[in-house]
């Protein structure tokens, strides 16, 4: 018991190191320090999340049951690396340009974005990759009852379910707490890659230490152990029956179409420039996996008892020998192998599901749609976290009902030949402007259904999904529909005739579908986008049936992206367009600019479905039909001219059309403010005069009469002094003549101060304060920002309509600004008049009016001799006043 509780403790060890490591990865990166979690050397190392279990234990089975054929499994990747790295390099510009999360995301953005495809790739993916989990499963729980083996009171690791429910479990919480950090999945997960680096070089180091010890410990040097190797069988070259093309292919296949690899391969890859070291550095990370395993399988086959299993010849052989510290070693090697593997596969898993199949249906479900209220970034998380440990419960399902008895080989290729099946559509669809989603749709089906039928039904066993008599007498008693000599073709080994003739009608289906049907106008466009992405800027495609309302896409973006991120995006947009504020136009160009921000976190068939339920029906302009067809180099050249002086045009105009909006308003406005200040001056004049004129000329006015009058006269004088002060105080502040008295002060104490000298009580207006942890000490006009602070919270008091008022008060530090967020839950204000609330004399209605319509036009003003800016900020369910604030300023605590 001694051995095995070290061993359990080298384990839990190892795990903590893998979360200490993962954890400062992810701190390194927020802080931005992360240049060199971006090395092409850390990319390369994550590569080898592709070396799983079946690579550590199960390529020296492999290798003894069936001699050099294991080799086929690390040629097909390293021809893929060498002799396609510019296809790979295609794929990562496709991933990076069209903001693909997955390989589900990738083949449906590339047909028209279809939801339909997304779901059945998904599908497709998780059974498919459900053997290769129960795999890694497997593998750890064999090793285990290696150990135990040689401690036979070590009862409790007799049940090699309930040591595989446990791996399982652990493996899902590690996922959860470093899978699922980020929502945006075009985020890397440094924490991850950084953790799978780490166990890269922890396998390659344990497996090369077991084969020395092997080659040098034990086969008694170099020669000696040649010589066992040409004596032994699996030193022989054979070639039989095409099984070797067929795994290679398969291989290389799978190498691009196992969602755990093309998540590190496409979705991880920071630079393109990556592949160009990865395309040799990790063939030869393959060579040194492969370096021992023929020694080793065949020194093991001479030591080990008849009847041991070659899988675990790479930890029985130290053990045999009494090195129990190089069996841990070992072990260690084998659990990084399996953990990494399943961690990236539960990630990328998890993405697909909750992007396109809990989302879609949640927004079906859920009553408003796309704008429903709320966070939707708390939905996907759950939803992710959720998919992840339903992926690990599916693979240990399998592994209970398949027996756990199977070579680690025969289930690998299980695995490999399911996710092969994405091949013809992913080969089509970023070579072939042609194939379309009918097409991809018919060749999935039906390589998914052979191979399900031929190869992934049958590992449960006669009897279990598919009965004895199929296996005896054909499928309905049809003797050519034969799980293993379909269409009457005996003699193939049961992988190759699956691979065969599932690959083959794929393919077939997918080229006939594809020519018999047109593609629609959108998928025409994505593929001149897929296809020709090194030539294709691709051009937005239009919409139609609705006209959009800026604020409604920022309200549906914030809960997707997040609050910071939407407001960001939304401010460059309209930047770019030379407006002021948070609210772009909708144009073709920033939809679509949406529409793939929003795809890194929901995928880019739920991105779609979300921007069209605000939008209205999506359509492919004559411009976007232009895109698609085959241009030569000099029409490309000339319309890219036109785009770029038809971009600077359509600027210029949208700006000279903001103008001339506002002019016009002004013009109104200048009437109004003329109209205004007339009866705002003239109101409190008439006032004095009257009462004046009363106590002048009337006789035997009482002492509570003439108290009264005097009152009114003094009260009225009162309202046009601070008339002419707000207007002088403009007047200052706009003509640059304002002295600044510039001073230290608590941030906290101000928004006290602010908040007593409006007189708010709890029963009138609950006031909420957000994100005030850290006492910021400023370094500013004191009394000019207090006067704002005052001014936004008086407004919140007299206008919020809300039967309960609320106003929240949110500081944070964005980009070396102290912003502080006013936001009520009124009404707010309503899109027409938002342009015009910092002008002089505005009102948004008479509604409370209890003020000249200075206080907005003064703080702007201040702001603006602070160095610093007032906006309002839409979307944000009522009236939100943002002040932004250079970050003059520094800890109290410091």
């Amino acid at each position: 018991m001694g051995t095995l509780n070290l061993l359990i403790a080298v384990c839990l060890a190892y795990v903590a190191l893998l979360f200490v490591v993962a954890f400062m990865a992810e701190r390194t990166a927020l802080r931005g320090k992360a240049k060199w979690l971006r090395s092409p050397i850390i990319y390369t190392l994550s590569l080898s999340i592709y070396c799983t279990a079946w690579t550590f234990y199960g390529a020296v089975g492999f290798a003894a049951r069936s001699g050099l054929e294991f080799l086929t499994i690390y040629i097909g990747p390293t021809l893929v690396m060498i002799g396609w790295w510019w296809g790979l390099r295609k794929l990562v510009r496709i991933g990076r340009t069209q903001r693909i999360t997955s390989i589900a995301d990738l083949i449906s953005s590339r047909y028209g974005k279809s939801p339909l495809l997304a779901v059945f790739v998904t599908l497709i993916a998780v059974i498919g990759t459900t053997p290769y989990i129960a795999l890694q499963l497997q593998s750890v729980t064999l090793s285990f009852g290696s150990f135990s083996a040689n401690a036979p009171e070590a009862a409790q690791f007799g049940d090699h379910d309930a040591t595989a429910l446990w791996v399982a479990a652990g493996l899902a919480l590690f996922t959860v707490l470093f899978g699922t950090r980020n929502l945006d999945a075009n985020e890397r997960h440094h924490g991850v890659v950084m953790a799978i680096a780490l166990e890269a070089v922890v396998k390659l180091f344990a497996l090369i230490a077991v084969g020395i010890f092997v080659v040098w410990g034990i086969g008694g040097g170099l020669s000696e152990t040649l010589d066992k190797i040409d004596a032994s069988a699996i030193g022989t070259w054979q070639v039989p029956d095409g099984r070797w093309a067929a795994l290679t292919l398969l291989s290389a296949a799978a190498f691009l179409t196992l969602p755990r690899m093309f998540q590190v391969l496409v979705v991880e890859n920071e630079d393109e420039n990556h592949l160009r070291t990865a395309s040799w550095a990790f063939p030869a990370y393959l060579m040194l996996m492969s370096l021992f395993v023929v020694p080793i399988a065949v020194v093991g086959l001479d030591l080990m008892p008849e009847g041991a299993n070659p899988d675990q010849f790479v930890l029985t052989l130290p053990l045999s020998q009494g090195r129990e510290g190089l069996a841990m070693l070992s072990f260690l090697g084998g659990f990084s192998s399996a953990t990494s593997m399943v961690i990236v596969a539960a990630i990328a898993l998890s993405t697909m599901v909750s992007n396109h199949i809990v989302m879609p249906i949640w927004l079906r479900v859920a009553e408003g749609g796309a704008m429903i209220s709320g966070d939707v970034r708390n939905v996907v998380l759950l939803a992710r976290r959720l998919s992840i440990a339903g992926v690990l419960a599916l693979g240990y399902l399998y592994y209970r009902f398949s027996g756990g008895g199977a070579a680690l080989a025969s289930i690998g290729l299980i695995s490999f030949a399911g996710v092969a099946q994405f091949l013809p559509a992913l080969m089509g669809g970023i070579f072939w402007r042609g194939a379309n989603r009918v097409g991809a749709l018919a060749g999935l089906a039906v390589g998914f259904a052979i191979w399900a039928f031929t190869l992934f039904l049958p590992s449960f066993g006669p009897g279990v999904f598919l009965p004895e008599t199929v296996f005896e007498t054909g499928l309905f008693g049809v003797g050519w529909l034969h799980p293993q000599a379909l269409f009457g073709i005996t003699g193939l080994d049961p992988v190759v005739h699956s691979v065969m003739w599932s690959m083959t009608l794929n393919t077939a289906a997918f080229v006939l579908f594809s020519l018999l049907t047109f593609p629609e106008p959108l998928e025409r466009l994505q593929g001149a986008q897929f296809v020709n992405v090194f030539q294709h800027t691709g051009n937005p495609q239009g919409w139609s049936g609705g006209v959009a309302q800026a604020e409604d896409l920022m309200v549906m973006a914030q809960r997707i992206l997040g609050p910071v991120e939407a407001q960001s995006l939304f401010q460059r947009a309209a930047t770019a367009q030379g407006l002021a504020g948070y609210l772009p136009d909708p144009t073709p160009e920033f939809l679509q600019m949406l529409e793939r921000e929003m795809s890194g976190s929901v995928g880019a068939a739920t991105a779609h479905a979300m921007v069209s339920q605000i939008m209205g029906r999506a359509t492919v302009s004559v411009e976007d039909l232009l895109a698609v067809a085959d241009e030569t180099a000099q029409m490309m050249e000339h319309q890219s001219q036109l785009v770029a002086k038809s971009a600077e045009l359509t600027r210029t105009a949208r700006q000279l059309r903001a103008a001339n909006e506002k002019l016009t308003q002004l013009s109104v406005q200048k009437d109004a403010f003329l109209s205004q200040i007339s009866h705002e001056l003239r109101t409190p004049m008439t006032s004095i005069r009257s009462f004046s004129e009363i106590l002048r000329d009337a006789e035997g006015l009482g002492q509570e009469q003439l108290s009264k009058y005097a009152s009114i006269i003094h009260q009225e004088a009162i309202r046009l002094t601070r008339l002419l002060d707000d207007l002088l105080d403009l007047s200052v502040l706009e003509n640059g003549q304002v002295n600044l008295n510039i001073r230290r002060g608590s941030l906290t104490e101000m928004l006290d101060h602010a908040i007593a000298s409006t007189g708010v009580t709890t029963e009138g207006l609950r006031i909420h304060r957000r994100g005030l942890d850290l006492d910021i000490e400023m370094e500013t006009d004191l009394d000019r920002l207090a006067q704002v602070f005052i001014n936004l919270i008086a407004n919140a008091k007299k206008y919020c309509d809300a039967p309960r008022p609320e106003l929240t008060i949110r500081v944070a530090q964005r980009d070396n600004y102290l912003v502080v967020d006013f936001t009520d839950n009124g009404a707010g204000v309503p899109r027409d008049k938002q342009d015009l609330i910092f002008e002089k004399f505005a009102r948004v209605s008479d509604q409370k009016a209890g003020g000249a319509g200075l206080g907005l036009a003064i703080c702007r003003e201040i702001m603006a001799r602070l160095g610093g800016a007032i906006t309002y900020l839409p979307g944000q369910g009522g009236a939100s006043f943002r002040v932004s604030l250079p970050m003059r300023l520094k800890m109290a605590a410091q």
